[in-house]
């Protein structure tokens, strides 16, 4: 049976989320089912989850949150990572996190081809036994 995905991308930075949505479906196989979801920002990702929990096999929450002069960065940062910790262990479905946090724009620019490692986490989980 074909493995649905979801992938969630958090378009505030879109010029970052598209390079994270590239690298992230890059290791996902071609005989899988992909949907992609886009939101506002990393803040609706674990809702936008939440919402269709039931009718995929696995996620990838996909964003960037980039430190200001507030600590807004902090609250989104701690409160998408456990919603989406709490989100996977309840369900007991695989959820990568593919939400990168950084201090400056240049440092995500940099961290765009992480989200493989977000797709590689999630398939890891899915070849368990």
């Amino acid at each position: 049976m074909k493995k649905k995905f979801l992938v969630i991308t958090a378009n505030y930075y879109k010029d970052i989320s598209s390079g994270l949505l590239k690298s992230s479906l890059s290791l996902i196989p071609k005989n899988c089912i992909i949907k992609i979801i886009n939101v506002p920002g990393v803040f609706e990702i674990p809702v936008t989850i939440s919402k269709n929990l039931k009718k995929y096999d696995a996620f990838i929450a996909l964003g960037c949150v980039i430190k200001g002069e507030t600590p807004h960065f902090d609250f989104i940062s701690q409160a998408a990572t456990d919603a989406i910790m709490k989100l996977s262990i309840d369900s007991k479905k695989p959820i990568g996190n593919g939400i990168i946090t950084c201090l400056n724009k240049k440092q995500a620019i940099a961290r765009k081809k992480k989200c493989a490692e977000a797709a590689n986490a999630v398939l890891s989980i899915l070849s368990q036994k």
